[in-house]
Formats: C-alpha cells, structure tokens, sequence
C-alpha cells in the first residue's frame, strides 16, 4: 500500500466521525427578519417572484462558468452587485421572493449577509434560509469559509420552516461529497385569512451525469403530491437545472465553453421528460403552450454575459391558479445575475 493511501485512510474516518470542517446539514433553517418593518394589508392576490441570484456575483466570470478564474469577490463588488439586486426587486414589488444561491457568511461574497441585505433594502420583512453549501473551510480554489443557500422572503411572517435534505450525486467520491453542495426543498407556511399557503424552494443539481438529479426532482414531486392530497396550498418555485419539455435545443449552447466535464452542463438530451410531470399536474406560471410557441421569451440562463439567454431553467408551480396572462421572464436585466428572475400574479381567492 502506498504512503499516500495509508493517511488517506485516517483522514477519511477521522472526517466521517467527527465533521472537521462542519458541513453536515440537518432540517434546520434560519430566520431573519428586516431592521424596520413594513406595514402590508394581505391582498387577495400575491405578486410572487422567484430569482438564483449568483451570490451576488452579478457578471463577474467566475472559474465554474469557464468563462473567467475568479473566486473570491471584493466587498465593494458585492455591495455594488446586491445593490443592482434590491433594486430589481424593487422595481416588482413582490410579495414572495424564492432566492437561490444566497451567501449569507461566505469568503467569496467578502462575508455579506445578502438575504439580510435584501431584508433591509426592499419591503421584505422576513426571510428564511435553508443552507446548500456549508463548511467552516474549503480547501478547493481559494473558497475558504461557504455558507450559500436557497431563501424565501415574505412581507409577512414565514412559519414551520424546515429543510428537506436532497440525494447527493453518486458518482463523486466521499471527499468531493463530503465538501460539496448538499441540495434541500426548503418549505415554509404563510399564514392569511383564508387558511394556510405553503411556500416551497429549491435548487436542483447542476452537474450530475447520473440520475441524481431525476431523483431530486421525484422527491420534489412526490413531497407536493403529498400537499395536493390534503387539500393544502402551495406555491413551489425555484431553479431546477432542467429544460421543459417541447425545448427545441437541448445540447450544444453557444456559452459552453468548459471542458473536462466538472462544469459541463451541456447536454439536456436524456433528460426531456423531467419536468413533464409538473406541468401535467399542477399550474405553472409560464404556461407550457406559450413556451412551446416560442422558447426564446421564456429563457431564463446563460453563462455569456455578452450573449443571450439560451435555456429555461426555472419555474413556478402552484396548485390553485395564477392569474392568466401574467407570468413574465425578466430578461432585460442581462447583467444583474446569470439567471432571469421569473414573475408571477397568483389568486389567493379561487
């Protein structure tokens, strides 16, 4: 046995008994709420919005996009990137925002609490967190201390909060597992006059060449079947990393430029079904006859920041109705992330 092998070993139990680096994740979330706190009558309609915001990386080419090599941001480039952020989300308003890849204590952000930085920039009052990528050290390009997640903001009180551990992907090793991203659905219930509405967010896998990610996706799927069953609201945004079905290019996008397969997520060819049950069951903002009309206005991604929005890789469902007609695919704001913010207007009352 090799020098190499025999302190492999140690390490490795040592690693998985007593989590040096912290980055184990149970149910637990975090809640926040803004500094001052906005007065809102509960209306009987909700303007709900659902945004990866790149932990406030803007259009900075970072080494995963293969575009760049940054790592790690200076403070006054987050400031500057969260500041384009809040007022984006300004200029809609939204009752709900399902944020995904939220730094809240991370090297690369400078150790900005962005989802509180939202809180106190916009009319947001409180805000959930369920952590993705956690460790007290990361000994991988500089990263340092990770904490990056996927939130749900609220102009009113969020409550039963809780994290819904996702499968990792099978095919890294104990090492690359162990230190890297551990998905969830987040879930939290919004209480108004007429009951209870369940408020769900997720981030599915990215990079995954096996089937982890169509299995996130049916646990997704199951755990909202479960909420339909009992008669209970629900609201499930997010990005899912998946094309929608009648998606006219699935491979070869002109922002592709990684090699070596870590970062590549060129290929959605296997995976043109996916999301077909979520369409067939439940409400989706973007109405899948519209986007299978036209892909284009629906696009929600690139990694090119000086090209366009070449794939749809997020959603809102719901199973109560959104109000026709008023789903939107914010893509003029081309800078402000490297994903469009989805909109929609959905009926309390139906």
């Amino acid at each position: 046995m090799s020098i190499r092998k025999i302190w492999f070993f140690p390490i490795l139990l040592i690693m998985m008994a007593c989590d040096p680096f912290h980055t184990k994740l149970g149910d637990e979330v975090e809640q926040f709420q803004s500094e001052s706190i906005n007065f809102a009558e509960f209306p009987d309609t909700l303007k709900v919005m659902t945004w990866n915001i790149k932990f406030g990386g803007g259009r900075i080419d970072f080494f995963f996009d293969c575009h760049g090599d940054r790592v790690i941001m200076t403070k006054e480039e987050v400031e500057q990137n969260m500041a384009e952020v809040a007022k984006r989300i300004n200029e809609i308003n939204p009752d709900i925002l399902f944020l995904q890849e939220v730094d809240i204590n991370s090297k690369r952000s400078a150790k900005i609490n962005q989802l509180q930085y939202i809180l106190d920039n916009t009319q947001l009052n409180y805000g959930t967190y369920a952590s993705q990528w956690k460790a007290s050290y990361i000994p991988s390009e500089g990263l340092g201390r990770m904490d990056s997640g996927n939130a749900i903001l609220s102009k009113w009180e969020l409550k039963e909060a809780h994290r819904i551990a996702l499968p990792l992907i099978k095919e890294q090793n104990f090492l690359v597992r162990y230190f890297y991203l551990k998905r969830n659905l987040m879930e939290a219930s919004l209480e108004h006059p007429n009951g209870k509405l369940m408020l769900l967010n997720t981030h599915a896998s990215a990079y995954a060449k096996d089937n982890t990610k169509k299995l996130q996706l049916d646990i997704i799927k199951k755990h909202i079947d479960s909420l339909n069953q009992q008669g209970i609201q629900f609201i499930l945004a997010g990005d899912f990393n998946s094309l929608p079905p009648y998606t006219q290019q699935l491979n070869n996008f002109d922002d592709a430029v990684c090699t070596g397969g870590d970062f590549d997520a060129n290929d959605y060819s296997k995976e043109t079904d996916w999301m077909v049950p979520f369409y067939e069951n439940y409400q989706a903002a973007i109405p899948l006859n519209e986007y299978k009309l036209n892909n284009k206005p629906y696009f929600s991604h690139t990694t090119d920041k000086k090209g366009f929005w070449n794939r749809k890789l997020d959603y809102i469902f719901a199973n109560r109705n959104f109000e026709p007609g008023t789903g939107i695919t914010h893509q003029k704001w081309m800078q402000s992330s490297d994903h469009a913010p989805i909109t929609a207007i959905y009926s309390i009352k139906q």
